[in-house]
């Protein structure tokens, strides 16, 4: 379960790094803007769902608990 979070964590940074890429060179030197950067940004929103979604079902499985603050009263 770790390196699943880990390799989602890195895929959301690679997916931001390349929309941050995407916004300063799409555009100059004459070229037409394209629409690479929404892609990576909707990617970026993909993988943080489906990573939301990994971790929710681990829970349910009893891959993962929660520990810490205790809940109810």
């Amino acid at each position: 379960m770790t390196y699943l979070v880990a390799l989602a964590f890195l895929a959301i940074l690679a997916s931001l790094a390349s929309a941050l890429f995407f916004m300063m060179k799409d555009g100059t030197d004459g070229r037409r803007k394209t629409s690479n950067m929404a892609r990576a940004l909707a990617f970026r929103v993909g993988f943080s769902i489906l990573l939301f979604v990994c971790i929710l079902i681990a829970w349910k499985l009893g891959y993962i608990s929660p520990t810490g603050i205790p809940s109810g009263t």
